[in-house]
Formats: structure tokens, sequence, C-alpha cells
């Protein structure tokens, strides 16, 4: 088992999680209010179908436009199946994507390998299913191995100067010793 092959399990995972919050928030009021700010919850589940399907184009063939990951405006009824797709087409692209090959992320307009455009894609679900949980009044919390993906991460974005306008908020106060909380304050939540 190679580190690769132990982000892809952790990146099942976040997106199974981001799966399960995503159909909860499909029967809920869309303009219910997030964490993130300026997004209500259809906004924000808007978000998350523009990164798969830009992430998965841009996997798939080496780049993608910055129009693949447009969010799209989602109707209630188009919430769970847009999703799914764009779930299905991400998990696909990350299948059988060599760990080493350079890809460009026309969003951040940086190239990256697979493997990191993968670490990218652990922290962006697993954040995002917390941000749609606690939108709808719920808990989540994701295993312990993606808390410590996210929190690996959480500090690097943290410590670059200016942060990472436009994809975080600036950072919270951080208070005790629990990963998943710090990676969350870390990352403006």
């Amino acid at each position: 088992m190679t580190f690769t092959d132990d982000l892809r399990g952790l990146f099942e995972q976040a997106l199974d999680d981001a799966t399960t919050q995503v159909a909860r928030a499909a029967s809920a009021d869309l303009g219910r209010p997030t964490p993130c700010t300026d997004w209500d919850l259809g906004a924000l589940v808007g978000h998350m179908v523009g990164q798969n399907e830009g992430f998965a184009a841009a996997v798939s063939a080496g780049d993608a436009p910055l129009s693949a990951y447009a969010a799209p405006a989602l109707r209630q009824d188009e919430v769970r199946p847009r999703w799914d797709e764009s779930a299905d087409r991400l998990r696909a692209a990350f299948q059988d994507a060599p760990p080493d090959r350079r890809l460009r992320l026309a969003e951040f307009d940086r190239e990256v390998s697979v493997s990191v455009a993968l670490g990218m894609q652990v922290v962006d679900n697993a954040v995002h299913a917390w941000d749609v949980a606690t939108a709808l009044g719920e808990h989540y919390r994701p295993a312990e191995a993606v808390a410590q993906v996210v929190l690996e991460s959480a500090r690097q974005i943290a410590g670059r100067p200016g942060g990472t306008p436009g994809v975080f908020a600036p950072p919270q106060e951080v208070s005790g010793t629990d990963p998943w909380l710090e990676a969350l304050a870390l990352l403006g939540r």
C-alpha cells in the first residue's frame, strides 16, 4: 500500500461523507445560511458540484478551463442527481490516474501532481461536508485519518503569506488540541 493508495482511500471516505450530507441537503431549504460567507445552502452545493466537475476534467485531461469549475444554480430536484453525477466523474477520474502525473488547476492557476490534487479534494470534501451539516443543524466529524490530512493541509494553508483569499476564510483562534476543530479554525470555520 502506497501513500497515494492511502490518500485515495481517504478521498473516498471524504467524498462518501459529502455525498451523505448533500443527500440530506436535497430535501432541505436551499436558502438556508451556511458557514460560508455569502453562500446559502444551494450556492454551497452548487460550488461543490462545480469543484467536482472542474477537478474531474483536469485530472482526466491534464487541464480544464476555468468554466469547468463553474457552480451551477441548482433547483431542489437537481441537487441529488447533479451531485451524484459529478461525484461519480470525480471518483472515476482519480481511480487510475498516475499519482505523479502533472495537471493544471485553472481555478488556482497552478500545476500540481495528481497526488496533490487528491489531497486537495480530501480537504474540500471533508470541510464542505461539515459546512453542509452545520447549515442543516447537524453534527459532522470525519474519520480521524481524514481529519489528520485536513489538519496538515490547514496548517500549510494558514501559514501562507496572505492566506488563501477566496478559498477559505481567514484563520480563527485555535483552542484545545482536537485535530478536527483545529483544522476548522485554521480554515476560518
